[in-house]
């Protein structure tokens, strides 16, 4: 029964230094779409918006930014290296039904961008004001 209990209250935690992580566990390369989903956080933060995790049906969205009532949705993966991976990103963004900007952010440098929903380069990201 406990276990269930914990299981429930599963949460996300977010590092603001990824040196003590790297210090701790090893290599960061190894959970890179976790370094790379935190560094966005973290950014996203650091522009003064409101962070939260969405749920979209069955799905989870990365995060769900607010800023003074202007909301952006984004998805964070390392590479769009599949078509599922590709679909497993963009189809939790397409469902979500109003037109507040929606994002995609991955190590590609190939834009991808589909259906409204647009493509950066995670580098491309943190160097210009997108959001």
């Amino acid at each position: 029964m406990i276990g269930k209990a914990l299981l429930s209250t599963q949460a996300k935690i977010y590092l603001a230094d990824h040196g003590i992580r790297e210090a701790l566990y090893g290599s960061n390369q190894r959970d890179i779409n976790q370094i790379l989903e935190n560094v966005v956080y973290m950014e996203l933060l650091r522009r003064g918006y409101e962070v939260h995790i969405g749920k979209s049906r069955q799905n989870e969205v990365d995060f769900c930014a607010n800023k003074g009532g202007d909301f952006v949705y984004i998805q964070v993966c390392y590479l769009l290296a599949s078509d599922e991976t590709m679909e497993r990103e963009f189809s939790v963004l397409e469902t979500i039904p109003d037109n507040y900007p929606k994002f995609v952010l991955s190590m590609d440098q190939i834009d991808r961008s589909r259906n409204g929903i647009l493509h950066i380069n995670i580098c491309d990201f943190l160097l210009k004001d997108f959001v």
